[in-house]
């Protein structure tokens, strides 16, 4: 599992609303029989781990936090780049379930 080097106070993208910031987790490099998964054949991961959450709506508090494990849809998100690292940009709604 992929961890961040920032704290969670420490994230320097505050998301709006009810948006989070997601890292998403490493991508198996090989299958469990040993053999090395090429990078064209990988498929997207769907767990991370939540780095910055909006405030919500005005009726919707928000139910994740910063620190979270997450499953999230495989199509889900906008991919962002921020100081040369790769992270997800979503609405809560995307999230299925906190892990």
């Amino acid at each position: 599992m992929a961890t961040t080097s920032k704290s969670k106070n420490e994230f320097k993208i505050k998301p709006l609303a009810d948006r989070v910031i997601i890292e998403p987790a490493k991508q198996e490099e090989r299958t469990a029989g040993g053999i090395i998964i090429p990078d064209t054949a990988k498929e997207k991961p769907q767990k991370g781990i939540v780095l910055a959450v909006g405030n919500g709506k005005k009726d919707e508090p928000m139910t994740v936090k910063a620190g979270d494990t997450v499953i999230y849809g495989k199509y889900s998100g906008t991919e962002l780049s921020f100081e040369g690292k790769e992270y997800l940009i979503m609405k809560e709604s995307d999230i299925y379930a906190i892990i």
